[in-house]
């Protein structure tokens, strides 16, 4: 099983920081595939998928970032109404936990690009593969 790696970035839930964040990424010329924020009052998680997570980790933990590598699977979905629900039927049928979600949209096409981290990974991705979900290359999406 290959999952898509995702750079978790901690931020503080201060003013300017996520212009800041993105500013570095935007002068390392990083692009970034896709986007999620969640916040508390006192921090965030800055989800993204990036070409090469790796190094973008590396050159975050240089410049004093707390960031980590988290493993999602990515699933094509048809961008119309329902489209996400068959997926997460097949999840809700074999009582599987979601913890996150979130999507990224393609240029050009009636199909979007969901990211799944569930709780049990390896069995989720075993179940979404028999049940003929449409799992997506890793490297694929890092090259779009």
């Amino acid at each position: 099983m290959e999952y898509l790696k995702q750079l978790s970035i901690f931020i503080e839930n201060k003013e300017g920081r996520i212009y800041n964040t993105l500013h570095i990424l935007e002068d390392l010329k990083v692009n970034i595939r896709g986007l999620s924020m969640a916040d508390t009052a006192e921090f965030g998680i800055l989800r993204l998928i990036v070409a090469d997570p790796v190094k973008v980790k590396e050159q975050l933990e240089e410049r004093d970032y707390i960031a980590k590598l988290t493993e999602v699977i990515p699933v094509l979905i048809e961008d119309q109404p329902g489209g996400l629900n068959k997926i997460l039927k097949i999840l809700d049928d074999n009582n599987l936990n979601l913890e996150y979600l979130y999507a990224v949209a393609l240029k050009n096409s009636d199909n979007a690009i969901v990211l799944l981290r569930l709780e049990e990974m390896d069995k989720g991705y075993k179940v979404l593969k028999e049940n003929n979900a449409p799992i997506v290359d890793p490297e694929k999406i890092y090259s779009i």
